[in-house]
């Protein structure tokens, strides 16, 4: 592990820890016949996380934690490959593969440096994995590099408006309407409650990063939850993010 970037091992460390709190979660989600997502559980249809069409395209999901959106892209007749950096949370991946008799790879490692060729995969696919848990100055790049011309990437991340509106623990409550972070100059996030290191970049500085590595930019949905959601966390309240985005998908192309 030592040969980890730093943040890296401290995540794992985290989510080893926390991965027995996904495994209700994760049996739910691949028991789910229509895909949802976020903390809210939007619809699929209302978020567009997936491509039109996924029958016969190799597909990567980095960061896929207990592996349902593998699952969900399997059912539609992709062949996907998972990669997380807990063994704790693939342990819960595996077991469900058992049990929906649903097999594909899953590989414990770094999203920011996957063991396959350059030009591997159609598709990649990042919920709250490596697009908030990996450095997006190492694992965009990577994605691009795993991608054919003309392949997709689909991420869903937290909105910058609600990470400068968190407070630092969770003990002092959900966001509220004061900004307490700035905005310029967002990148590594850290909180004083846990060990854990986040990524967030301001929409300029992610769009210079995408075009960068080759990305067109098909779609930015701010998600806004339906009235009637609910979430097992508790950063941030309905109310809230019914007013502001607290979630947001970014689906982009590489250029052919």
């Amino acid at each position: 592990m030592s040969d980890l970037p730093e943040y890296v091992q401290r995540n794992r460390v985290e989510w080893d820890g926390w991965a027995r709190k996904y495994v209700e979660s994760g049996r739910r989600n691949w028991a789910a016949a229509e895909p949802t997502w976020g903390i809210w559980g939007v619809p699929e249809s209302q978020v567009g996380m997936f491509p039109a069409e996924l029958d016969g395209l190799d597909a990567i999901e980095l960061g896929c934690g207990t592996a349902y959106g593998s699952a969900w892209m399997a059912r539609r007749g992709a062949r996907p490959v998972g990669i997380d950096n807990s063994e704790a949370q693939l342990e819960t991946a595996r077991e469900l593969q058992c049990e929906h008799g649903i097999e594909f790879p899953l590989l414990h490692g770094n999203a920011e440096a996957v063991p396959y060729p350059d030009a591997s995969f159609d598709f990649a696919l990042s919920e709250y994995g490596a697009s908030i848990w990996c450095d997006p100055y190492k694992w965009i790049p990577e994605a691009a590099r795993l991608l054919r011309a003309g392949g997709r990437l689909s991420f869903l991340v937290n909105a910058p408006l609600l990470i400068m509106c968190q407070h630092k623990t969770e003990a002092e409550g959900a966001a509220d309407e004061v900004l307490k972070q700035p905005y310029f100059g967002m990148h590594r996030v850290e909180y004083d409650d846990d060990d854990a290191v986040e990524f967030h970049l301001p929409h300029g500085k992610l769009i210079d990063l995408l075009h960068s590595q080759g990305f067109e930019i098909e779609g930015l949905v701010e998600v806004q939850p339906p009235a009637e959601s609910t979430t097992t966390y508790d950063f941030v309240t309905l109310g809230w993010a019914r007013k502001w985005p607290s979630e947001e998908v970014w689906r982009v192309r590489k250029r052919g």
